[in-house]
Parts: C-alpha cells; structure tokens; sequence
C-alpha cells in the first residue's frame, strides 16, 4: 500500500470529517477558505442550537500517530489567533453572517486512542 504524504492524508482527514458534519446535518459553505491572514478548512452551519444558527469555523487535524500533546502542539495559541484573524476576514466578506453565533471546533480525525472522528464543539475562543 502506498503512503499517503502529509498533504493527501489531510485531504482524506477533511473529506471524511465534511461527511461527518453533513451527518450531523451541518451545511458546509466553505472548503480550506483562504485570505492573507490564513486558512479554515471547514465553515459550515450548525442549525442544533435553539437560540439560533451557529456559524462553526472548523480545523481539522489527522494525526494517525498523534497523541493529545501532538495536538496541543499543532493547536498552539498562535495557530488560534490565526484561525480567529481569518474567520474575522470571512465575516467581514459575508456580512449576512455578522449576527451569527460564532463557534470554532476542532475535528481530529484517527488519533491512537479516541474515536476516528473526534468532534470538539467550542474547542477555543476568540479570548482562549
């Protein structure tokens, strides 16, 4: 079988983690939405909370050999500001989301020792 490098095995990670959303009957708007400032690999709508609409600005993370200090690691607080900055951008793009309740998650995909998807709702703030 061949090895799947790092950007094909994030690809994997984040179609498997959309189909899991729309599972949990999330609307994807976004793939790997791009500015200057960054990347978000998945923006879609989460219709669960009864106050309203959420907006989930979602990083995904595959680390097959990865383990929660692996994750701490690739989630640093500098990697959220990141994240933060760049969904700023995007709502100042699609204003008919600016009243929206905003949620960022984390989504790791096969890590040793968790589920296969692993979805952490709320995983940080703006203010983390």
């Amino acid at each position: 079988m061949q090895t799947l490098n790092k950007k094909q095995l994030g690809f994997l990670g984040e179609e498997r983690v959309v189909n899991f959303l729309v599972e949990k009957k999330y609307q994807i708007l976004f793939r790997n939405w791009r500015t200057k400032s960054g990347e978000i690999d998945i923006i879609a709508l989460d219709f669960s909370n009864p106050k309203g609409v959420t907006l989930v600005f979602v990083e995904v993370k595959t680390l097959p050999s990865g383990n929660p200090e692996t994750l701490e690691k690739e989630l640093s607080v500098t990697k959220q500001k990141k994240i933060v900055k760049t969904s700023k951008c995007f709502l100042l793009e699609y204003r008919q989301y600016k009243y929206s309740y905003i949620r960022y998650d984390v989504v790791v995909v096969d890590m040793p020792g968790q589920e296969p998807i692993w979805h952490i709702e709320n995983a940080f703030s703006e203010y983390s």
